[in-house]
């Protein structure tokens, strides 16, 4: 399955793709982080399901997806199990990242990614292979499924270190790798940052929590959950359309986002 759209016909013109519909926030105004708020943002999820159009793969959604925390001592244990270690927290950033099916195109997507690292002066701290449950994903949906990873990076030591400064590094890094492989079918980073991250996927809300493991691990804590699900109806479900919170302050078409 192809992730461009059709040419325009009849009644349908790709120029009215969107990708926003049902949204909701849960937060813990303390900023203490637990699982119940990651569980109740799920939840929240669910209660936004599509109001009723399907196609004809029922186990296919137009997309869902949810911005958390990072979760610092699950990745830590999780990166060490990878054969690597993490600063303390806010000393480095995660990328969730879509790579194309295709493994030479996801080999050159690797090689762009961590020259880009390096040229931003940040260290390549290591990559993490996404645990995903291929019973909880439709059949449309999994033909066009990409290959899901986090890189973790980190900031070189600097005696004045800031965060928003290493943030703004990431957006811009962000921005610089997006360009470099705008042309290439099925790449998308869907964060960066070293204070959120995104899971995301063309799914039904109900299917997020099954889909993608470390959701239902009760070591993955966090303060807030903003999550998103894609009402297409008219218009046509992706993996790149949901949960379009990509970044701090803008999104990859430079309108204004809700996000870190």
């Amino acid at each position: 399955m192809k992730y461009q759209f059709p040419e325009k016909q009849g009644l349908y013109d790709p120029q009215f793709e969107h990708d926003n519909c049902g949204v909701g926030f849960v937060v813990q105004i303390k900023n203490l982080q637990s699982h119940q708020i990651v569980q109740q943002g799920l939840r929240l999820l669910c209660n936004l399901n599509h109001r009723g159009a399907l196609g004809a793969d029922r186990d296919t959604g137009d997309g869902s997806g949810i911005m958390i925390q990072i979760p610092h001592q699950f990745f830590v244990e999780e990166c060490q199990g990878s054969g690597f270690y993490l600063p303390e927290s806010g000393e480095y950033g995660v990328a969730s990242i879509f790579f194309p099916q295709d493994p030479y195109a996801r080999r050159h997507c690797g090689e762009v990614i961590e020259s880009h690292i390096v040229e931003k002066g940040m260290d390549l701290l290591g990559w993490r292979d996404v645990p995903i449950d291929l019973r909880f994903v439709g059949k449309q949906a999994l033909a066009a499924m990409p290959t899901i990873r986090q890189l973790f990076m980190g900031h070189r030591r600097l005696e004045n270190y800031n965060q928003d400064r290493f943030e703004r590094k990431l957006y811009v890094t962000r921005k610089a790798i997006r360009s470099s492989l705008k042309d290439v079918e099925g790449f998308m980073i869907t964060s960066m940052s070293s204070r959120t991250i995104v899971y995301k996927g063309m799914l039904i809300p109900h299917q997020m929590g099954d889909f993608f493991p470390d959701l239902s691990d009760s070591r993955l804590t966090s303060a807030l959950a903003l999550v998103h699900t894609r009402f297409p109806t008219n218009t046509f479900p992706r993996w790149d359309l949901v949960q379009p919170f990509s970044s701090s302050c803008y999104d990859d078409d430079g309108s204004r986002s809700m996000g870190a």
